[in-house]
């Protein structure tokens, strides 16, 4: 099969309604929107949360209270599994060796070794966190294991 052999499955394409089109269209004259009034106008319509005037919901309800959601810190996990596939026994594994062998986008990521998976070579392990099943698996393969 080659590109220009795909082609979408019938009737999974529509065209799309002609709206003002006419009288005769069924959606003329004044396009299926009503007469006048502000969802009539173009670009009409009100934002997201606008409850006519009312006080919307969002300013009613207090706020009280700590959220962490600015200061928490979002670990890319790496299951032992993949670093076991990925890299040769007796390698230091670490943000930079991840990136290189893909299992990383970029270096500056904090990084959480997982224990998912088997790991059957010696290697140390550089990273800013580990599972305790992780660390577990590494130290019995003979590797160690370096919180950065």
């Amino acid at each position: 099969m080659r590109l220009h052999d795909l082609s979408p499955v019938p009737g999974s394409n529509r065209k799309p309604k002609r709206i003002g089109f006419g009288v005769g269209s069924g959606h003329g004259k004044t396009a299926c929107k009503g007469t006048k009034g502000h969802k009539s106008r173009t670009g009409g319509g009100v934002r997201p949360g606008f409850e006519g005037g009312q006080m919307p919901l969002v300013r009613r309800i207090p706020k009280r209270g700590f959220s962490n959601a600015r200061h928490r810190v979002v670990f890319h996990g790496i299951n032992v599994g993949d670093l076991n596939d990925r890299f040769e026994a007796g390698t230091v594994v670490d943000p930079a060796a991840l990136v290189a062998v893909g299992l990383l986008r970029r270096a500056g990521v904090p990084v959480k070794i997982l224990g998912d998976g088997e790991l059957t070579k010696a290697l140390t392990v550089r990273a800013h966190g580990f599972s305790g099943s992780a660390v577990k698996k590494i130290e019995a393969a003979g590797g160690k294991t370096e919180v950065i």
